[in-house]
């Protein structure tokens, strides 16, 4: 009876030991999702690691949006304005708009030479940002902390009415609230524009 005890605890043993050996082995699986946004190249990319402590403004558009193509030249104007402090990303959440067709609107719009363009099909970003609209812009800290989202300006009372000139200027004073690590007053402005759940 002892040796079999004796024999029994030797191939137990002997168990443990080729189990933690395939375990040490064996690649660890991660527990982090990958962001699902990628360049127009189809590589995965992380904005807020491309950033390099900068804030990062995310700019949701669509190519076939009349509204975020009219904004490109307030959205050319603040990233000039803010580069060395700001990067600027334009996120296209539509499945359906391939690289060509975003490479072809981003040159049609003056956006291909100064703005990383963005697919996020999965909508990771989009809800990273809480964003609903095209266009609709996100800020992000130094720390990552989304500080503001919402509407560029006031430009849009709705959908086909807008003002000769906007009178507020909501993102361009988020960012700068941003840079100086200041509190934003008020609450995020609702965008007007085309719905991202339509693309769903």
């Amino acid at each position: 009876m002892g040796q079999r005890i004796s024999i029994f605890r030797c191939f137990s043993r002997f168990l443990l030991a080729a189990l933690l050996l395939c375990l040490g082995s064996a690649p660890l699986l991660s527990t982090s999702s990958p962001n699902s946004a990628t360049d127009l190249e189809g590589k995965p990319f992380d904005p807020f690691r491309a950033a390099t402590g900068k804030i990062v403004v995310l700019i949701f558009v669509r190519t076939d949006c009349p509204i975020s193509n009219r904004y490109a030249p307030v959205i050319q104007q603040l990233s000039a304005q803010h580069q060395d402090k700001a990067s600027f990303f334009l996120v296209y959440p539509s499945r359906r708009e391939t690289a060509d067709v975003i490479r072809k609107h981003d040159q049609e719009f003056g956006f291909s030479s100064a703005f990383q363009a963005l697919r996020d099909p999965q909508h990771t970003l989009v809800k990273q940002s809480a964003a609903q609209i095209t266009p609709e812009a996100a800020v992000f800290d130094a720390s990552q902390r989304l500080v503001y989202h919402g509407r560029i300006d006031n430009l849009y009372e709705d959908f086909s009415h807008s003002r000769r000139a906007a009178t507020t200027h909501e993102l361009a004073d988020a960012i700068e609230a941003a840079i100086a690590g200041k509190p934003l007053n008020g609450k995020p402005t609702p965008a007007v524009g085309c719905y991202i759940s339509d693309l769903e």
